[in-house]
């Protein structure tokens, strides 16, 4: 008598394994390689540059010693509101002189005067020009051999005699903020004449139905419909001029006598001319928290353009 064999389980199907991965892992497993490259370049410098700022440590010297908060201790007890200070007046110069330009011409090209396409590529030109290009035709614009602006002002009659303008502490600040103007005026104005187009024009011609001259018409009806995108370009060009470096570093090097220095040369300066790695990386880090403070004020601003 025979007896019949048991039935056998088919085998999986190929390809195919007995567990599945969960929504979270497979996404954790998609993004880890951008994860672990961020850790790589941003996370692991900041970590180890921030802990740095805790030792005294020379770029001549092997080793380093741990010293605590003496390297923060000696920035709030000496030079640090000095630079605050004049990196904040280079901030704001170099700020609101371009955005003033800039809306100015903005509001000259949305009226759609004749060559608008042409003086709009024409003034793009100082914009992408490489910021050290720029720096160094106007240091030869300053210079007070051979600078055009002297020989400008002395065949006016506005001068007897060249100035140094990069070279008095009453002028040079004033210098460094001219060149960056420049240089910043057409991203702004370009920004600000996008805005400008989204105003209907529809409410403009009420408002002039309604008697409103120029004036109340950009008060009443062009201002408040950019102010949204007039506080963001404002707010992004102060944080770029807040850490900005090498117009300043190619103009002045943050002299004369440290008038012009700022948060960024008194860093470089400090690593790279003092080799104290130390007191550079805790001014570094002091700088960072001003910066992040400024990052959540942006953040705020378009939080609350999106929401309206």
């Amino acid at each position: 008598m025979s007896t019949a064999a048991p039935p056998q389980k088919a085998p999986p199907p190929r390809g195919r394994t007995g567990a599945r991965l969960s929504d979270g892992a497979f996404a954790l497993l998609l993004t880890a390689p951008g994860i672990a490259l961020f850790a790589a370049i941003i996370f692991y410098p900041l970590l180890s540059a921030l802990i740095t700022g805790f030792f005294r440590q020379d770029l001549r010297l092997p080793g380093r010693e741990f010293v605590g908060l003496d390297n923060f201790a000696y920035w709030l007890n000496g030079d640090l509101f000095t630079i605050l200070e004049q990196t904040l007046l280079f901030t704001v110069g170099a700020t609101l002189a371009p955005f003033a330009i800039g809306f100015a011409l903005a509001l000259a090209l949305n009226t759609g005067i004749k060559g608008s396409g042409f003086l709009r590529g024409v003034f793009l030109f100082p914009w992408v020009i490489p910021g050290v290009v720029v720096s160094f035709l106007w240091m030869w614009i300053f210079n007070a051999n051979y600078g055009v602006l002297n020989g400008v002002l002395v065949q006016a009659g506005i001068i007897e005699e060249s100035v140094a303008w990069l070279g008095r502490p009453g002028t040079a600040m004033l210098a460094v903020i001219v060149t960056k103007t420049w240089a910043s005026f057409p991203w702004m104005m370009v920004m600000l004449l996008a805005g400008l187009q989204t105003v209907p024009r529809e409410l403009h011609e009420a408002a002039s139905m309604d008697g409103a001259g120029a004036v109340r018409r950009f008060f009443a009806v062009t201002w408040p419909q950019v102010r949204g995108v007039a506080s963001i370009v404002l707010l992004l060009e102060f944080i770029w001029n807040f850490q900005h470096f090498d117009t300043i570093y190619v103009l002045t090097g943050g002299g004369p006598a440290g008038t012009t220095e700022t948060f960024a040369t008194a860093v470089y300066q400090t690593a790279f001319s003092g080799f104290d790695i130390g007191r550079a990386t805790a001014l570094g880090g002091l700088w960072m928290v001003l910066l992040l403070l400024l990052v959540v004020v942006y953040l705020r601003i378009t939080e609350r353009k999106g929401d309206a």
